[in-house]
């Protein structure tokens, strides 16, 4: 048993069990947005559909899960199964994704790859088993439509857990145009044909931020004028899941009053690290805890070279003054978290690798827009990278280009080689413009697995691979990424 990964000997059977941490999502229109836990209805069910939110005092059109941004929160032991039935009330096909789970292929919610997307009016059954307690999330994998609001935390608890902490928050980071400009697809169409903002530039993303200034940002599906309040005691010490489900923007993430001990990465514990604040690409996740002071404090997350903010409060006493979302916090500016603090526990070290292989990010500029791909080649026609079971490879990654880009491996983790010591367990990494990282993947799952960024403009303007097991098969479905 390894009680380090929470992984048990038997199955626990957690059927359609959902609940909501932390202040309630938004709610659609006609739904409760009380600030009590929200238990989604239908039990078991996600049902995807059309529906109208509140941002900035207005009603907004997108979709969602059971009608709520974000989707119902799944909580769920390691070792136990999630069953989730997808119900697709939208006017397009749709599926759900399990970012970061080490699950079996067809389950995935990968089109192209492992299922059919599944059409309106029908429904698919996801039925699988959760091995490793972490911090993690679902969404839509097809198109744009994550960029809506089809995302939703999955929380997998360790029924040995090793993490001293008395309570936790879940908080749902996101970027937000749908029916404010448009929709995410009018968006793609823009940045095709408009210029770039040249003003979108982060030093700590080494050049450009991303594509898009977004209207809004939000904790929980709220916005900063209107947040999310997560209330608590002083002297509590409580654990904070931070999950960036956003398509184009990272985050700056600091607690004012506070320093932060980051002890796991992408799910993954690692050795706790105190640090003042933290980057937080698209895809990932880091857990920290902190002792809290007295009062009101802000959970500040910085769109990071955007000049936008997310924004939360913490309150643990009730007649604090509440902090203003345009307020200053020193600790942004102060120690940033670095990959190369980061150390995997030993049990996650993964053995050396008996072979390298490159994966070079590009870009070619066109008239009709610009190509992202992975050694020369676009989703359509995808790089694949050969593996087989029970081998471990380290792959280099080289970002030939002027941007970032948050990689996601599908089906696995990967160690990433940030220093002589090692480094941190994940499933996305961040890799710098002109820069390269190696990633070493134990093959332990086999299966044809997305290979991608996580910039959704990228993915969906071709930078999307394939890490597949032994001879390709022939492709049956249809890509509909």
């Amino acid at each position: 048993m390894n009680h380090a990964r929470g992984i048990v000997s038997r199955r626990l059977f957690v059927s359609g069990m959902f609940a909501a941490l932390g202040a309630a999502p938004v709610a659609a229109a006609g739904a409760s947005a009380s600030g009590v836990a929200a238990v989604a209805s239908g039990g078991g069910l996600l049902r995807a559909r059309p529906a109208t939110v509140f941002l900035g005092g207005r009603a907004r059109s997108t979709w969602a899960y059971d009608g709520v941004v974000p989707g119902p929160t799944i909580r769920v032991t390691a070792g136990g199964t999630v069953r989730a039935r997808l119900v697709n009330d939208l006017p397009a096909p749709t599926t759900v994704h399990w970012h970061g789970i080490r699950i079996a292929a067809d389950m995935d919610g990968a089109p192209g790859f492992s299922q059919r997307a599944t059409r309106p009016g029908e429904s698919f059954d996801y039925v699988f088993t959760v091995p490793d307690a972490g911090t993690y999330f679902y969404h839509s994998h097809v198109g744009m439509q994550s960029d809506r609001g089809l995302y939703g935390a999955l929380i997998v608890t360790d029924p040995h857990e090793p993490l001293p902490y008395d309570q936790e928050f879940t908080v749902q980071l996101d970027d937000w145009l749908d029916g404010v400009k448009g929709t995410p697809d009018d968006a793609r169409r823009r940045m095709n044909t408009t210029p770039h903002d040249e003003s979108l530039t982060s030093p700590a993303l080494g050049g450009t931020s991303g594509h898009v200034r977004y209207p809004y940002y939000l904790v929980n599906g709220h916005t900063a004028d209107e947040p999310t309040t997560f209330v608590s005691r002083p002297g509590t010490r409580a654990r904070f899941r931070v999950i960036n489900a956003s398509a184009d923007t990272a985050f700056r993430v600091a607690l004012g009053g506070h320093r932060m001990t980051v002890t796991h990465t992408d799910g993954f514990p690692c050795d706790p690290v105190t640090v003042d604040t933290f980057v937080i690409g698209m895809g990932e996740r880091y857990d920290f805890v902190a002792t809290l002071d007295a009062g009101a404090f802000p959970l500040m997350a910085m769109a990071e070279g955007k000049g936008g903010r997310a924004f939360a409060v913490v309150r643990t006493t009730p007649g604090a003054r509440r902090p203003s979302p345009k307020g200053k916090v020193p600790e942004l500016q102060r120690r940033m978290l670095k990959y190369q603090d980061l150390q995997a526990q030993r049990a996650d070290q993964l053995r050396p690798p008996s072979r390298t292989v490159t994966v070079t990010l590009g870009l070619r500029m066109r008239r009709g827009g610009n190509e992202w791909t992975m050694n020369g080649r676009l989703a359509n026609d995808p790089m694949r990278l050969r593996v087989d079971r029970g081998e471990t490879i380290r792959i280099i990654l080289h970002n030939d280009t002027h941007m970032w880009h948050p990689m996601h491996l599908h089906g696995h983790t990967f160690q990433v080689r940030a220093s002589d010591r090692g480094g941190p367990r994940k499933d996305t990494v961040n890799v710098m413009p002109r820069k390269r990282v190696n990633i070493d993947v134990h093959a332990d799952n086999p299966g044809e697995w997305m290979f991608h960024c996580h910039n959704l403009y990228h993915q969906e303007q071709g930078m999307m691979g394939v890490l597949g097991y032994g001879k390709a098969p022939r492709r049956t479905h249809g890509m509909g990424h």
